[in-house]
């Protein structure tokens, strides 16, 4: 029988990169509420002060450390700011990433591009988790580590091709990281989300009124993701109920790369075409 406590965090520590905003702020939010303390690693001093006086004052624990996980040295502060406050960690999200408004043809994109996209969405990956898993493996008490990537590591992406290719980068890097630490009972997983609702991407601002209300035909859902949508699945693989799930990737897409191009039609058919011109499904 499951253990009734199986979903908790009681008496654990977690960090999370990126988690003053957006999908990071939804899980540092959630893992406070289940127990965990939580360091809030995050570039915006403002954010960070907020989530974490959010969580003290639902009477949780949380560290607020400023922090840019571009910066070598700045990570190694991370980890001794951490250590010296909670200790070793038990649940490391490696949650920050980003596009940077870098959507152009890959023939007239730059080296300097290719860097800069390499460093805010896989390079402090490997950074933070290499920094952080030594207090891991001292504790001999296992641990998990989520990454957070994109569903575009998943499928194609016009004009998006460097920033798509890093993130398929994470998924391979999960695969093979989880089979290393395996042995010492350290879970490693990601999360890969559809368009989110963040502070990055506001699809619901960016669409015209007059086109709202096709949302719900976009995804089998039928509505764009929420930062709660993630931080469900990051508390699922950071808590026991995930005790022998390793090396994978949660899909939070609302049904989108299954659909596989498919959309639904207000009338309730299915189409793969641009535009709907009679019921059924269409264009194979």
């Amino acid at each position: 029988m499951l253990d009734r406590t199986a979903g908790t965090l009681e008496g654990k520590t977690a960090v999370v990169t990126g988690g003053g905003g957006g999908i990071g702020r939804g899980i540092a939010l959630a893992f406070a509420s289940h127990g965990a303390s939580v360091v809030v690693a995050e570039r915006d001093a403002d954010r960070a002060a907020e989530t974490a006086g959010v969580i003290e004052k639902n009477g949780g624990r949380a560290l607020p450390v400023v922090v840019d996980v571009q910066d070598r040295d700045a990570v190694e502060r991370l980890v001794s700011a951490t250590h010296d406050e909670f200790g070793p960690v038990d649940s490391l999200v490696n949650n920050v990433g980003d596009y940077l408004r870098i959507s152009k043809p890959f023939v007239e994109s730059t080296e300097d591009e290719w860097e800069a996209l390499y460093d805010i969405n896989f390079r402090h990956v490997m950074r933070c988790t290499q920094a952080f898993l030594p207090g891991m493996l001292g504790r001999g008490n296992g641990g998990t580590i989520i990454n957070i990537s994109t569903i575009e590591a998943f499928r194609g992406i016009p004009n998006c091709a460097v920033y798509s290719a890093f993130n398929s980068a994470i998924t391979g890097f999960t695969k093979s990281l989880a089979i290393e630490l395996g042995p010492e009972g350290i879970r490693v997983n990601a999360i890969a989300p559809e368009t989110t609702e963040t502070l990055q991407v506001q699809p619901s601002r960016w669409i015209p009124d007059a086109l709202k209300d096709r949302i719900p035909f976009w995804t089998p859902l039928g509505r764009f993701g929420t930062p709660d949508d993630a931080a469900g699945c990051a508390l699922f693989l950071a808590s026991d109920l995930s005790a022998w799930v390793t090396g994978t990737t949660i899909h939070l897409d609302g049904g989108a790369l299954a659909a596989g191009g498919f959309y639904r039609a207000p009338d309730g058919s299915w189409t793969n075409l641009p535009v709907v011109t009679g019921g059924g499904v269409g264009g194979t």
